[in-house]
């Protein structure tokens, strides 16, 4: 089976989210949505997409999108989490946390590398 993961970014985990959003702005960054009132922020240059997370999570995330581009848009064929998921455990991969429900929509699953980093795969759609 080939696994489309879909959009890739990486969600950091930071300390003061006001702080880190201008230094990646000074990068070229822009913001493409989020609000920092509420701990997050979405910045791109480019393809390139990094979240930024205040007292959301401990650990900076490796994150997929399936079902979206680089530009947060709505392809029309996509690899299903559910079937990620499947396909995943077939391969020997523990999924560490998971929240799916029925047979298509929003859901998503948490599996960790051989070094711990947490690797999230969260479909919107």
């Amino acid at each position: 089976m080939d696994m489309d993961l879909g959009a890739f970014s990486v969600s950091l985990a930071v300390k003061d989210i006001n702080v880190s959003k201008a230094f990646y702005e000074k990068l070229g960054f822009e913001s493409i949505g989020g609000d920092c009132g509420q701990g997050r922020t979405i910045l791109k240059n480019g393809d390139h997409i990094i979240g930024l997370f205040q007292g959301m999570f401990d650990k900076n995330i490796l994150t997929f999108n399936p079902g979206w581009d680089q530009s947060a848009q709505n392809l029309e064929n996509f690899t299903d989490v559910r079937n990620i998921r499947d396909e995943l455990t077939k391969r020997g991969i523990n999924i560490k946390s998971e929240s799916v429900d029925g047979n298509d929509g929003p859901g998503s699953i948490t599996i960790e590398d051989p070094d711990g980093n947490p690797i999230l795969i969260d479909q919107h759609r």
